[in-house]
């Protein structure tokens, strides 16, 4: 209670308790006798007492049913409402969804071969299946970010059916199995193909067809970055058949049969995004896996876990991305640099594994959105940006999204490395500026006037040789 004078009388204070002894020790007998012949009035008194105290309750309930009939949600409001304005602090938690989605446990769309999640924007907020998925995907459209991310698993012998994207240039990070990959060329004229194991990178450009046929003995787990912050969009080659008239169709292929052959081909009532048939084995009796010149397969791949490393104190990545003029790269990497600079809108990749209780220091990136997605271990993200964020941690498939000069940073915080693929916005060289970096880029005189602190205090940052970005206690 707030009233302190209430809460000594609610159940009466000590000081006030005494013990009547018997009337005949008692040194004043008259108040006894005093207390006979009042003891009807008293009775009165009582009864009264008891009806006002009923009255008054009675009357006090009615006050309050009302007052919460004035205060309350008005009807049709949504309670959600109603519950942050009691709670701020609700608000600011949930402000990190805006950056963070927990891919591992959001809606799996399940196919005859495989499975899709999704990371990712939708025009209609029925399609989200939580208020967190809702308020991540529309941040990352907000912010014009130019990604989207999702998580491809194709069983053995399942089959990516032969696609394009409309808006998107497509990156993928193979983290599990081994797949066989085709890309068709304009004209038809070039077909790459081209087998990729995990650790591998592969690049579809935008509105170029291409399959994934997963063949080895386990899953395919790929990674996959798009590059618009709109929904995507995507055409099979099974839905553009079947929407073609069949006149136009047998014109065009000139099948043996002509229009009864196109008749016979079945629309199944399943989608075949990732198709396996049950009578796979009856369909087809021999398959090559061919390899494609090195020439064509690495404008489309990237071998990034045989690629350089580089080696900070806490940390070690590896790129794959454009360099200008083809600094530091070998003449197959140059191939995949200048195919990612010549289409508009590509990503740059790369592996980021921080060391147990190392740190990617605050920095920001000049060029770039960034976009990445937790392969092992666990971190704590830290967010200065435009909105108040507080860290939050990341895990196992959770993917977070920082925006374009937004600074972040990130700890890792098990026993085990955390381990990450990153996706950045650009097809050029990344600009980045890390937290050391720009302090001592800064005149220690403009940081003294800045933080109220002595000149000399400054001093007391050191300069390594050795590059900080990832560094470690």
């Amino acid at each position: 209670m707030e009233n302190p004078g209430f809460e000594m009388q609610e159940e009466g204070h000590p000081n006030m308790v005494s013990k009547i002894p018997p009337k005949n020790n008692y040194p004043y007998p008259y108040l006894f006798e005093q207390k006979k012949t009042s003891c009807s009035l008293m009775k009165i008194f009582l009864v009264c007492f008891l009806a006002c105290l009923i009255t008054t309750a009675i009357g006090v309930l009615i006050l309050s049913l009302v007052y919460v009939g004035q205060v309350g949600p008005k009807p049709g409001q949504d309670m959600m409402d109603s519950a942050v304005e009691e709670k701020p602090s609700q608000n600011k938690a949930d402000s990190r969804f805006s950056f963070l989605n927990h891919l591992g446990t959001s809606k799996v769309f399940k196919f005859e071969g495989g499975a899709i999640q999704w990371a990712r924007f939708r025009n209609n907020p029925k399609d989200y299946s939580t208020e967190a998925e809702m308020r991540f995907g529309t941040s990352i459209n907000k912010h014009e970010s130019k990604m989207t991310l999702g998580t491809l698993r194709i069983v053995s012998q399942g089959l990516r059916v032969p696609h394009w994207h409309f808006n998107a240039n497509e990156h993928g990070f193979l983290l599990q199995g081994k797949a066989w990959i085709g890309v068709v060329d304009e004209g038809g004229s070039t077909v790459t193909t081209y087998n990729v194991t995990a650790g591998q990178v592969i690049f579809f450009p935008k509105n170029t067809l291409h399959w994934v046929k997963s063949v080895g003995d386990e899953d395919c787990l790929f990674i996959l970055f798009f590059t618009t912050h709109d929904e995507l969009r995507t055409l099979d080659v099974d839905d553009a058949f079947f929407g073609t008239p069949e006149d136009i169709a047998s014109r065009s292929l000139k099948p043996e049969g002509g229009v009864q052959f196109i008749r016979t081909f079945e629309k199944q009532l399943e989608d075949q995004a990732v198709n396996l048939p049950a009578n796979l084995n009856e369909l087809i009796k021999n398959a090559n896996y061919e390899q494609s010149a090195n020439s064509s397969v690495w404008k489309y791949f990237y071998d990034l876990k045989g690629s350089r490393e580089f080696i900070f104190p806490g940390g070690i990545i590896q790129w794959a991305r454009y360099r200008k003029n083809g600094v530091g790269l070998n003449e197959n990497e140059k191939i995949y640099s200048e195919s990612l600079n010549q289409n508009a809108d590509t990503l740059t990749l790369g592996t980021l594994r921080i060391f147990s209780n190392g740190l990617r220091q605050p920095h920001f990136h000049f060029n770039a959105h960034e976009m990445g997605y937790v392969i092992s271990g666990c971190g704590q993200i830290g967010i200065v940006g435009d909105e108040p964020v507080s860290e939050f941690t990341v895990g196992v498939g959770d993917v977070f999204f920082f925006p374009i000069g937004t600074q972040h940073y990130i700890k890792s915080a098990c026993v085990e490395d955390l381990l990450m693929i990153l996706a950045f916005s650009t097809g050029n060289q990344l600009q980045t500026l890390d937290m050391d970096d720009y302090f001592h880029a800064t005149s220690d005189h403009i940081l003294a006037q800045l933080f109220l602190k002595k000149q000399p205090e400054f001093k007391k940052i050191p300069v390594f040789t050795e590059d900080q970005a990832v560094n470690i206690p």
